[in-house]
């Protein structure tokens, strides 16, 4: 049996105790309290919810460490998506977990049994030396040791049932997963993003995620949607951490998402396209931020919403451009 005293004085300082045997991990990636990883533990047994990076896999290994539990204890890797900052260290950590199986969404599996296509695609958004520099070179998965999901599969940890729900939006190959122990959802980026530098009296704030290359505003709203009718009470954001309040926070996602379609389909094709959504996101996010709360300087809110404004310009665009190439 685990000492759980002895084990909680031994957590790293990067690992968050959440209750309910779930643990949120700072991966480390790009800045602090910007990606996590969760470690879900139940009766000795373990699942990690995304990894973020390869070198993320040292902390992931350390925390299962500090709550007394060795490498066999973890019997599933669970992918929410196949974005790398949520599932590119998911090979290399899978080289240390000898019993562990990977889950995750069937449009997904093949990109981590061969991740060549994730790098290229990746490559083509962020280029070759930041791949490098932020990724390292993707593990391929054994395809026998990866497990694919459909809507409503439900796996057991140890008797504990974790249902997957396709929730389009953000990726095709995104799934969140209903944990009923805690009543709350896993849900990588389709409930959005909410950094705890924005956190004021009134609780904390969220944001979507639009990112390349799959963006589709009406599947997002219909999968923010379905999870807010499970009436669940926490979010388990990758993005970073905890949050309640979530009918509250819903709410918000959905208005802001309104707001982001409403630009992108006012503003015309051409060079200067980019920096038009990239304006009008920031004015979006900025009067929200402020109707929350928010005391930043604006020179702060940029700075911290640097990287997610220009990857959200980016996917509305190739939303926007597939879309009119419809008609």
């Amino acid at each position: 049996m685990i000492d759980s005293s002895a084990a909680a004085r031994a957590l790293p300082e990067f690992v968050a105790p959440l209750g309910h045997g779930i643990h949120a991990i700072d991966t480390g990636f790009h800045r602090p309290l910007f990606d996590a990883a969760y470690l879900i533990v139940e009766r000795g047994r373990a699942a990690f919810v995304d990894t973020g990076t390869n070198h993320s896999v040292p902390r992931l290994l350390d925390a299962l460490a500090g709550l007394g539990l060795g490498v066999d204890a973890v019997d599933f890797v669970i992918a929410t998506h196949v974005h790398l900052d949520h599932a590119g260290g998911v090979g290399l950590l899978m080289q240390s977990l000898p019993k562990a199986r990977v889950v995750v969404h069937k449009r997904g599996a093949r990109h981590l049994a061969d991740p060549s296509h994730l790098v290229r695609s990746a490559t083509t958004v962020y280029g070759a030396d930041e791949i490098e520099r932020s990724y390292g070179a993707l593990v391929p998965v054994d395809a026998s040791r990866i497990v694919a999901t459909r809507d409503e599969t439900m796996i057991e940890l140890a008797g504990r049932p974790l249902v997957f729900l396709d929730t389009p939006g953000h990726a095709m190959h995104h799934h969140c997963i209903w944990d009923a122990a805690s009543r709350g959802f896993f849900t990588g980026d389709t409930f959005g993003l909410s950094y705890r530098e924005f956190d004021t009296a009134a609780g904390p704030w969220i944001m979507p995620t639009t990112t390349p290359v799959q963006f589709q505003p009406e599947a997002l709203r219909r999968s923010i949607e379905r999870m807010l009718a499970f009436g669940p009470e926490w979010i388990y954001l990758t993005h970073y951490g905890r949050v309640g309040d979530v009918r509250r926070l819903g709410t918000l996602l959905l208005a802001q998402l309104d707001e982001m379609v409403a630009l992108a389909r006012a503003t015309p094709a051409g060079p200067a396209r980019h920096a038009e959504l990239r304006r009008g996101l920031e004015s979006i996010h900025l009067k929200s931020l402020r109707a929350h709360g928010v005391a930043l300087s604006e020179a702060r809110i940029r700075e911290l919403l640097a990287l997610d404004l220009e990857l959200n310009a980016q996917g509305i665009a190739i939303w926007l451009d597939r879309e009119r190439g419809k008609t």
